[in-house]
């Protein structure tokens, strides 16, 4: 089978369909992947054939873009819907054109992240079935409310009516650009009503969140979408910082930019108070010169070589990251932005392997430096490991495969 898969967003959104891809082809299919330039990075060293979709992530993450704008309001739906909007509003059109070229002669389409729209109606316009994927549960359901609402906030009688509410508000923000460009590029009518009843695929654990009993069939999640950590040589700076003493804690916040990162950079040297670390300043901004000589520095390093050796992971809670950190069976302490970060941290504190969030915006060196100590604690390491060994059984690309060509062959 030919198969066209489509997203955009951050380096976390595109490595896991990067993998995805990687097991379609080693099944014996044929794919390409569409996304930012910046992100296709993971794409090209497996060997995946892939495009390049119109815009600048990284731009929109700067401190005045629409990323920023979620980091500034994460917890207000109605901004969060309008900023992520706002990115694929001005790219619609060639992320249109761009679909319906690269998925001409394909079998199907696999759409997800701020292009999800845009797939669905390269799907309208070729005639062929779409999947939606997504690293965090989109599917109304009674067992929780929407990961861009607080956490436990909702009460449970309104927990599907908080995902059709949700669901609601981005299509509305998307609606006018994506009409203009199925228009546009397709000829294809205005839609009024967001799409429902096509499967549904999700590279998250059912080990940390529960498949809800209420979902229909056609909504799964099978494990973590990883990809072989290939060729990849571990730097000798860093083998030796390893290898110097006991295991060390990793900061890092990935993608998150948009905050004040001098703040940051000073919050976290007094908390860690000469304790080992591993920092990934990631997109942030925040400088390695001048650290004190308990950190490291390091870049784009596996998250499941690195995590397996550390002691703890500080992180923002994205989707990839909480998965990667829980799946190493380590504790986290989770320091959330935007979005659904929120609600992974929720998932992890439930486990038992991670302390309650403090967000981004209000963390103290105070509030960090208790997070990590209650780390130390022997039963949250243990229940650490236990999560760990039942993430690493889950088998979740290859399942995802199964499922996309059991979908398909109906």
């Amino acid at each position: 089978m030919k198969i066209a898969v489509v997203t955009y967003g951050t380096e976390g959104d595109a490595r896991p369909l990067a993998a995805l891809c990687h097991a379609l082809d080693a099944a014996g299919h044929s794919t390409v992947l569409l996304a930012d330039a910046s992100t296709l990075g993971t794409a090209r060293r497996l060997g995946v054939r892939s495009q390049a979709l119109a815009g600048d992530i990284q731009g929109a993450l700067g401190a005045s873009g629409s990323i920023a704008n979620v980091v500034a309001q994460s917890h207000n739906p109605g901004a969060a819907a309008k900023a992520l909007a706002a990115i694929a509003n001005a790219n619609a059109v060639a992320w249109l054109r761009q679909t319906v070229e690269a998925a001409q002669g394909c079998d199907a389409i696999v759409s997800a992240g701020l292009a999800a729209f845009v797939g669905l109606s390269a799907g309208d316009a070729l005639r062929v079935p779409v999947i939606g994927a997504g690293m965090f549960p989109l599917t109304p359901t009674r067992d929780f409310a929407t990961p861009f609402v607080p956490p436990a906030k909702v009460p449970r009688w309104l927990h599907r009516t908080s995902h059709r509410f949700v669901n609601a508000m981005l299509w509305r923000a998307f609606r006018p650009a994506i009409n203009a460009a199925r228009a546009e590029v397709c000829g294809l009518p205005a839609r009024r009503k967001i799409w429902d009843g096509h499967p549904m695929l999700y590279g998250f654990s059912p080990s940390l969140l529960p498949r809800p009993a209420d979902w229909p069939a056609n909504a799964v999640a099978f494990g973590q979408w990883l990809p072989p950590a290939g060729a990849w040589q571990v730097p000798a700076a860093l083998q030796a910082f390893l290898d110097a003493g006991e295991a060390p804690v990793y900061l890092g916040f990935g993608s998150m930019t948009g905050f004040d990162a001098v703040r940051m950079r000073a919050l976290l040297v007094e908390a860690m108070a000469g304790r080992r670390t591993v920092f990934n300043p990631g997109w942030s901004g925040m400088a390695l010169q001048g650290l004190p000589a308990n950190f490291h520095g390091v870049g784009d390093v596996p998250h499941d070589w690195l995590f397996a050796r550390m002691a703890a992971v500080v992180h923002h809670g994205g989707s990839g990251t909480a998965h990667s950190a829980a799946r190493a069976g380590v504790p986290s302490v989770v320091v959330p932005f935007a979005g659904d970060q929120f609600f992974w941290a929720h998932q992890l504190a439930r486990a038992g392997v991670s302390p309650a969030a403090v967000a981004g915006t209000r963390l103290t060196a105070q509030d960090l430096a208790r997070g990590i100590a209650w780390t130390d604690d022997a039963a949250v390491r243990s229940r650490a490991r236990e999560l760990g060994e039942r993430m690493r059984a889950e088998r979740g690309l290859a399942r995802a495969v199964a499922f996309i060509e059991a979908t398909l062959a109906r």
